[in-house]
């Protein structure tokens, strides 16, 4: 029985994944994370939020994304290792742990949760809060792993290769992403990329031969931002999401009942910020899903409130708002003509109609040099700033941060 059990675990070590291929998980430790409830939850939340009602084939979970970003882990180990940069096995551990756990304080649909339910706590923080947790679990063995998402470590390049310009989770989410979204514009060579990656005096830098590839990454980024994670439906349907669960809190907070799960009821009865996240606070956050707000809109869409009736069916049919974009604010006078004409014709009170008319800004920087830049290494061992040798990178379209303002409000018809 034991011969038996010691097979299953082998066979269980490697994983295929569409992009990759084979993916072999390393060691025992970050086999029992992945098998880990905490991790498991993530094979139920989007990477992409609610952009499959725009592009129906990006269904695909943080679990294939934090799997992928592992297998790239390993990939950028090997090629440091053969350049001769000294990686021990114990700081090797710790990346394929740190990057494995990045994403595990997401909550449902992403960022939605982020804007609603929870208050000035990033899904950053919330996955900092369960690698503690884990690493009570694991008696101590998530130290480094923490120091290096925490970007603590002395040595620069472990923290860069999980949070950086080049890290394996910009490297995995832009190829993973556009390939299930469809969009082959934002599709970039990870592999060819990470080949091209070097360590000198602790920082990451590309060797020069890499700098086309690295022009193709920032353009391909900022397609993928303006096509896919900022397309205008997904911002509506994100913001009425958001809008959903602020009406379903401020409800309960007036007394009304709402029918929800165990987990979710305790995220809209209490006001929960980053101080409040102890192990029970985490526990509960463990068991929310998608599937916890999709199967509330159902219920929802039949409660006797208006306003949560109406965005939840608006949500659940895609029967969205309408959203203009512009670059420049829209107007006081506007904004309050249209949110009149919705009192008038839903009696709505000007609480409400904020709800349905409202405004908000999105902004898109392909590539930022002012707090950490790509750096070259030239073929003299000589390192440079990869803007004095790219002319696209150097150009406003890809340095300039770009700020769009929205309006959204029911469409005509409606």
């Amino acid at each position: 029985m034991k011969t038996a059990h010691l097979n299953t675990l082998k066979k269980l070590h490697i994983l295929n994944d569409p992009i990759y291929g084979f993916i072999t998980i390393p060691d025992t430790i970050v086999f029992k994370l992945v098998e880990d409830p905490f991790f498991q939850r993530l094979r139920r939340i989007n990477q992409m939020g609610l952009s499959y009602l725009v592009y129906p084939g990006a269904n695909h979970t943080r679990f294939h994304h934090a799997l992928g970003c592992m297998f790239l882990m390993q990939k950028a180990v090997q090629v440091l290792r053969f350049k001769g940069v000294l990686i021990s096995e114990t700081e090797e551990e710790a990346l394929y742990i740190a990057i494995l756990l990045h994403d595990i304080g997401h909550g449902p649909f992403s960022h939605a949760m982020e804007n609603s339910i929870v208050e000035g706590i990033s899904h950053e923080e919330i996955s900092l809060h369960f690698m503690e947790l884990l690493n009570k679990k694991f008696n101590g063995r998530l130290t480094l792993a923490i120091q290096i998402f925490k970007g603590l470590h002395d040595k620069k390049f472990l923290c860069q290769l999980i949070s950086g310009q080049l890290d394996m989770d910009r490297l995995d989410y832009l190829k993973r992403d556009s390939f299930y979204a469809g969009t082959p514009e934002g599709n970039i060579n990870s592999e060819r990329l990470i080949t091209m990656l070097n360590v000198v005096d602790h920082e990451l830098v590309v060797e020069e031969k890499g700098v086309y590839s690295i022009e193709k990454f920032i353009i391909a980024r900022r397609f993928m931002y303006w096509q896919v994670y900022l397309h205008k439906t997904g911002i509506v349907a994100e913001q009425i999401l958001v809008n959903i669960l602020k009406r379903a809190k401020e409800l309960i907070e007036s007394g009304e009942e709402l029918p929800a799960t165990e987990s979710l009821l305790y995220f809209l009865k209490n006001q929960i910020k980053n101080s409040d996240f102890d192990e029970k606070t985490l526990n509960l956050f463990s068991e929310l899903d998608d599937y916890d707000i999709i199967a509330s809109l159902k219920q929802w869409k039949n409660s006797k409130d208006f306003v949560l009736n109406n965005l939840s069916k608006r949500l659940l049919d895609r029967d969205l708002l309408k959203i203009k974009l512009k670059d420049k604010p829209f107007s006081k006078e506007f904004i309050e003509k249209k949110r009149n004409k919705l009192i008038k014709k839903y009696g709505l009170t000007s609480q409400e109609v904020k709800y349905f008319c409202f405004t908000g800004v999105i902004t898109n920087l392909a590539y930022s040099d002012t707090k950490e830049k790509i750096k070259l290494l030239t073929q003299k061992g000589k390192i440079i700033d990869i803007t004095d040798v790219s002319e696209q990178i150097n150009s406003k379209a890809l340095t300039k941060l770009v700020t769009k303002h929205y309006l959204c409000y029911p469409k005509s018809k409606d």
